[in-house]
């Protein structure tokens, strides 16, 4: 069975298979579009401006 799932950009149902080179996207120019969008920063990760940085760049907070 072949899952189909809904290409973000358009809405076109889109095969989720290893030949579809763009998925989830339908075609390359909706991802280009996707890309276009994060590029101009519609897209946004939640969180708040408040929130500190974490200070684990170098990883010293990690435990082993």
């Amino acid at each position: 069975m072949v899952t189909v799932v809904k290409c973000p950009t358009c809405g076109k149902d889109v095969r989720w298979t290893p030949e579809n080179r763009y998925r989830p996207f339908c075609s390359e120019r909706c991802k280009q579009i996707d890309l276009g969008a994060w590029a101009a920063e519609k897209y946004k990760i939640g969180g708040t401006d408040e929130e500190p940085p974490t200070d684990d760049t170098h990883g010293e907070n990690r435990s082993h």
